[in-house]
């Protein structure tokens, strides 16, 4: 095995001075170059950076968010407005969710409007005889205001209190037994654009309450603003058509109506 000095009495000659030290000062310096421990100098921080990387962005255990259920809107102070002889009603709502083609059902309204009853825009009855999960055809207590086609929900909870009110899809209203058929069931009707979870058809008793809904279609106008100049198109009221005509021009409906889906179950 080699052995070597201590250097206790050596010098050695720096690489960076070339002037002779004690072999026992001298020290290697990173350039690899042997200088006194008064020469050395350490390396530059900046020679050697630390690596930079982007922040994280994914989480590990991520989970998408799901579709929010939708909910009632308030519509605008007397939102309805109604035309002589006319089916066609126009309802204000500001900012509305809602799209052309969704099924909206009223709620809370306070009056009757232009002749046209508060029953008649809010749909509301009872089912006049119980159903199977598997019937294709339903009656009323009163289904001469009812559009088709169109859907419906009938109210159900199940023994726990759950919401589990199906929605019906109906393509035909005999008004003359208050009948509707051509039913699909436990289907959804399509709110905010989209088509929510289908429901689950199931037997209901007579009696049970029945909400029906009216097809919308959105308006838009365009509207100029001050601040970036320029125009922006606006959408705060939508049209439906009633089963029947109203028997004046009217505006009314009072203050907290609620527009929504025809099936609130959360």
């Amino acid at each position: 095995m080699t052995s070597y000095s201590k250097g206790k009495y050596s010098l050695m000659i720096s690489d960076r001075s070339g002037l002779a030290f004690p072999y026992r000062e001298m020290v290697k310096e990173w350039t690899g170059m042997w200088v006194h421990s008064s020469e050395y100098e350490p390396k530059q921080p900046q020679l050697q950076p630390k690596p930079i990387i982007g922040d994280p962005q994914g989480l590990q255990h991520a989970k998408p968010s799901r579709k929010a259920f939708a909910t009632p809107v308030v519509l605008d102070n007397n939102p309805i407005t109604t035309t002589a002889s006319s089916t066609s009603v126009t309802v204000k709502c500001k900012d509305q969710p809602w799209s052309t083609d969704d099924y909206i059902r009223f709620q809370n309204l306070d009056n009757a409007v232009g002749g046209v009853a508060k029953a008649t825009f809010e749909l509301t009855t009872t089912l006049n005889g119980a159903i199977s999960a598997s019937a294709t055809s339903l009656v009323l207590a009163d289904s001469s205001q009812f559009v088709a086609p169109g859907y419906i929900c009938i109210q159900l909870f199940d023994s726990d209190g759950n919401d589990v009110s199906e929605t019906i899809y109906y393509t035909t209203n005999t008004t003359g037994s208050n009948t509707l058929s051509g039913l699909t069931r436990g289907t959804s009707a399509t709110i905010n654009g989209n088509s929510p979870l289908a429901t689950t058809a199931a037997a209901h008793s007579s009696g049970a309450k029945v909400y029906g809904s009216y097809k919308i279609t959105k308006q838009t106008t365009t509207e100029t603003i001050a601040s970036p100049p320029g125009s922006v198109t606006v959408s705060n009221s939508f049209t439906f058509s009633l089963k029947n005509n109203a028997s004046s021009t009217a505006t009314g409906g009072g203050f907290f109506a609620f527009g929504g889906p025809v099936n609130m179950r959360p």
